[in-house]
């Protein structure tokens, strides 16, 4: 019989989530770079990861959805200049809190494993083509070549591998690789040592 670590407390586990989310974004850049790259990009991974934004109609998604937020609740328009900072800033941010998403269900199982990471990259992917099309970002899924959505699909399954992976390693790490010996509440104790009586 295997013994079963302790569920990871709350604030650990959003912790955990948070640097575990952020890792799994580098891999999804990384595979969305690989994809610039065998169509003829040049840009360093930096480059190409922080490249300049000069309005907001040459945002990217996530900054698209921060400004909608942001002007709704602040009831005033952003300048372009702002577009490079916010959707930079709300890239990050997504796939961090996500992460943390899964930290919170993760680390409330008895034993949180990498293998978890393929259902949480498509359930990230199939949130992002149902929450988008509504709000008029994306097309219906339908409508896109199956070259591109494979590739966004592959890309999300390794953010979420990524995220699952790091989760792991993380809570390894925090409540100790070596788990307490299962039986050995089982076995015997040593006797108390009774005072003799004098004669």
């Amino acid at each position: 019989m295997r013994s079963r670590r302790n569920p990871l407390a709350p604030l650990a586990a959003v912790t955990a989530g948070l640097l575990a989310g952020a890792v799994g974004t580098v891999c999804l850049d990384a595979v969305h770079y690989l994809k610039y790259r065998r169509a003829g990009g040049t840009d360093s991974p930096l480059a190409w990861e922080f490249a300049p934004v000069e309005s907001w109609e040459k945002a990217p998604d996530p900054g698209q959805v921060a400004k909608r937020v942001i002007e709704g609740f602040t009831q005033r328009r952003l300048p372009d200049g702002s577009a490079w900072l916010t959707s930079t800033v709300a890239h990050w941010a997504y796939g961090s809190a996500a992460g943390a998403v899964y930290g919170i269900v993760a680390g409330s199982l008895p034993s949180p494993s990498p293998v978890y990471g393929v259902p949480f990259g498509a359930a990230v992917f199939a949130g992002d083509y149902v929450t988008l099309p509504i709000a008029g970002l994306y097309k219906p899924i339908w409508q896109y070549d199956a070259k591109i959505v494979a590739w966004d699909f592959g890309a999300h399954v390794v953010y979420g591998t990524g995220t699952a992976i790091t989760f792991w390693l993380l809570t390894r790490l925090g409540t100790g690789a070596v788990s307490q010996r299962p039986y050995a509440a089982c076995l015997p104790r040593p006797m108390p040592m009774r005072a003799t009586a004098p004669c």
